[in-house]
């Protein structure tokens, strides 16, 4: 009976999801990217320090993907330029640490990406909350 129940509950929670992403501006789903990659990071630290082999290297692995196929893969280089190009070899940087950091089960190369992660989060949502006419004049 409960592992019906949680397999309900476990349903309940994809459709939320799916829901928030079909719903989300493009600017709200990067900011889920980062929330994805931070709480795979932060289910790796736990499962680091528990020696939970497999589940590091599985909590890891899906950070690396939601770098990789989600953040670096919705850059822009020919539009977003010099701000584009080095946000494309911070992600790249990411990346390599974190699987070094799965390799050497390292908590502080995770702790490293996941403060950089966190500091894109911070700024990212910063920006959505500037208004679209922020730097125009307006006529008195």
């Amino acid at each position: 009976m409960f592992r019906t129940q949680q397999r309900g509950v476990a349903a309940y929670a994809k459709v939320g999801t799916e829901t928030g992403v079909f719903d989300a501006s493009p600017h709200r789903l990067i900011l889920m990217l980062f929330d994805g990659a931070l709480a795979a990071l932060a289910n790796a630290r736990l499962q680091m320090r528990a020696g939970d082999v497999a589940g590091k290297g599985a909590s890891i692995s899906k950070a690396i993907a939601i770098i990789d196929d989600g953040l670096k893969a919705s850059l822009d280089v020919s539009v977003g330029g010099e701000t584009a190009a080095n946000l494309y070899s911070l992600y790249e940087y990411m990346s390599h640490q974190l699987l070094l950091a799965n390799l050497r089960n390292n908590p502080a190369m995770l702790e490293e990406v996941r403060g950089l992660l966190a500091e894109l989060r911070a700024a990212w949502e910063t920006i959505g909350n500037i208004p679209a006419t922020a730097g125009t004049e307006v006529p008195a």
